[in-house]
């Protein structure tokens, strides 16, 4: 059965063998290897002798001897690792150093001396900033993250744990020992703590005793051999607590109304109503609570609150506040908490003042510590900062006037063709031609216009007007390629509405016929090849399949209203088919309501009532009525009857 020690009452035995045992913290550091300590400077022979600072003091009888040490090994590589904050070293053990460097000097047997020099200075170097990398990655520099419970170790195998957050802030993993040596001391009225809790709503708040007072200690009740053994005191005990809810939070929504009023605005219904002012009490009530005990918060020596960032503010950080916020006492709980309640203090309260126990040899734990390393992921060596390079940056070119003038006019020229603005455009070309480079000129490839030419840019925007009047009256050149950085992209929405027209692929050579996007302009290149064969390579450079002369012109018309006289024929034919096929149908439907009806009265006439000796001619007339027609007429006819008796007995009355 294992025992539950009191953190604040443990056994004198087992206190004095406890050592800490945080083995895996205190790894041993690798030594940092100490510098060469700087050699005695050499003495000087004479007056004239000259020394170098930088090798240590090394002395030189006259300026050749000087000038060939500024240009030895030795004195370039004292310079470069001096330059690195490393320390100089003497001229034997730079000899050394050369002298175990593999493939310094080898390799090439050139009759350049300074180069196998410099050579194997930067050799050597490049060695001894490797090994420094290897030894910064063979040393363990895997983070080891804190614990939040400091174990001590009771030889041969007790090991007892206490949370961190128990002992002073700041102290050092050495003076954990000590400070938990006073903690077993006695106080005059026992230690106390304050504990506090909030959260969505709920508060619970208490003053506990964690330790028995020092009189109580030290002065055991007596024993009366006759009665049993009394109980010991607990050793913890609530002197206040006070526990309350209050309404700020909506059911299954989480988060306070004055953090949702922060994110999406303040809202209106009752319910946000109520939860305010839910906020706005227990703030107040905390406070009042607060201010009430604030004699025993005075005492205590440890202040746990639990709370979020906003909750917070109720326990600190206003004006007349009973706990200051950068208090030492204030503590925070290691370890996951429930809803606040008295129960959950008292859990949260046991959970802290007892310590942890377990039961492993030195070899077990040595074993758990090995594990544990092995299975933290290594840190990456973190390379040597590098100088930053002092690139400058290219500063942004100035114009001058005139070239500024010079690409506002360009873009004004550029906005009038794609907008299709041809009065304008002829009166600026007019005043601006010679300026501009005339016609055929290339478009500056600051304007990030991918079409080479004005006709290009005047065809793809599908004008017909500025098309023509660039052909014709300009003798713009059709010949002109695309530039060479057009893509796919500028491709998309450039198809042709001509049915005949082959889109060249991808890559392929491009003109300015090419990119037209309607027949319109397109017909206005092949009249021009037609009107002006001799003017450019048509057919060939500019890739237009056929010349439109005035006689294809006409004929493509003819055929075109003949095609569409045909197609009138053809729809006046299908009208009048379908004129006769709906009066055919509507000839059968009328010869098929006629046999209905025919064949209704006919069923109709059979289905009346018959006499004796054949129907009589009344009934033969009233065959073909309907129902209603036949009691008509079978009420005339029992009228006229009845007027005829009438008459008959009136005449015999008379005689």
């Amino acid at each position: 059965m294992s025992h539950r020690y009191h953190v604040f009452s443990l056994p004198q035995g087992l206190f004095d063998t406890l050592a800490p045992r945080n083995l895996i913290s205190s790894q041993p550091v690798p030594p940092v290897p100490s510098p060469l300590p700087p050699a005695a400077p050499q003495e000087q022979t004479g007056t004239s002798a000259r020394s170098c600072n930088i090798c240590l003091g090394a002395a030189f009888v006259d300026l050749d001897e000087q000038r060939s040490h500024f240009r030895s090994d030795w004195h370039r590589y004292n310079v470069k690792i001096r330059l690195k904050g490393a320390n100089p070293v003497t001229e034997s053990t730079f000899a050394q150093l050369v002298d175990g460097l593999e493939d310094s000097l080898s390799g090439s047997a050139s009759s350049d001396e300074s180069s196998d020099e410099s050579n194997a200075v930067d050799a050597l170097l490049t060695k001894i900033k490797n090994n420094a990398i290897d030894d910064s990655a063979d040393v363990d520099t895997r983070k080891i993250p804190v614990s939040p419970v400091i174990w001590f170790h009771s030889p041969p195998a007790t090991q007892i744990g206490v949370y961190r957050m128990l002992f002073p802030l700041g102290t050092p993993t050495s003076a954990y020992l000590s400070e938990l040596k006073e903690m077993q001391t006695p106080v005059e009225g026992g230690r106390k703590w304050a504990m506090f809790m909030v959260a969505g709503g709920h508060f619970a708040g208490a003053i506990v005793r964690v330790s028995q007072p020092a009189e109580e200690r030290e002065a055991p009740a007596p024993v009366n051999p006759k009665k049993k053994p009394q109980k010991p005191k607990p050793e913890t005990f609530v002197l206040r607590h006070k526990t309350f809810h209050r309404y700020t939070t909506r059911r299954k929504q989480g988060g306070s109304q004055s953090i949702n009023d922060n994110a999406k605005g303040a809202a209106i219904s009752a319910g946000a109503m109520l939860r305010r002012y839910g906020e706005q009490a227990l703030r107040d009530d905390i406070r009042n609570l607060l201010q009430e005990w604030a004699e025993d918060i005075g005492e205590c020596e440890r202040i746990w609150i639990r709370a979020s960032v906003s909750n917070r503010r109720i326990f600190l950080d206003y004006e007349g506040c009973v706990i200051n916020k950068g208090d030492g006492r204030l503590r925070t709980f290691p370890f996951p908490t429930r809803r606040p309640t008295q129960s959950e203090l008292s859990r949260c309260l046991l959970e802290l003042t007892q310590v942890k126990i377990s039961h492993f040899t030195e070899e077990d734990l040595r074993a758990q510590d090995e594990e544990f390393l092995a299975s933290l992921p290594k840190s990456k060596p973190q390379p040597a900062p590098t100088p930053a390079s002092n690139i400058e940056k290219p500063k942004p070119q100035r114009l001058t006037k005139e070239e500024e003038l010079h690409r506002e006019k360009w873009s004004r020229l550029l906005d009038m063709i794609t907008k299709g603005r041809i009065e304008p455009l002829k009166a600026f070309w007019e005043r601006e031609a010679e300026s501009m480079g005339g016609v055929n000129v290339a478009i500056p490839e600051w304007t990030g216009e991918r079409r080479a030419s004005l006709l290009q840019v005047a065809a793809q925007s599908g004008h017909e007007e500025i098309v023509r009047w660039l052909l014709q009256d300009l003798r713009a050149d059709p010949t002109i390629t695309v530039s060479a950085n057009w893509t796919k992209a500028d491709d998309a929405g450039n198809e042709s509405d001509a049915s005949d027209v082959l889109v060249p692929p991808s890559g392929s050579r491009r003109t300015a016929y090419d990119l037209a996007r309607s027949r319109v302009v397109r017909d206005v290149f092949r009249r021009c090849a037609a009107d002006h064969p001799d003017w450019w390579d048509w057919f060939g450079a500019a890739r237009i399949p056929s010349a439109l002369s005035k006689e294809k012109e006409e004929e493509r018309d003819d055929k075109r209203k003949q095609r569409r006289k045909g197609l009138k024929e053809k729809m006046r034919e299908r009208e009048a088919n379908e004129r006769q096929r709906d009066k055919k149908a509507a000839a059968e439907l009328e010869s098929q309501a006629s046999v209905a009806e025919a064949t209704k009265t006919r069923h109709e006439a059979r289905d009346g009532p018959q006499r004796l000796g054949g129907s009589s001619a009344g009934m033969q007339g009233v065959a073909g009525l309907s129902a209603e027609m036949r009691a008509k007429v079978d009420r005339e006819r029992r009228a006229r009857a009845a007027e005829a008796r009438l008459a008959l007995l009136s005449g015999r009355g008379k005689g």
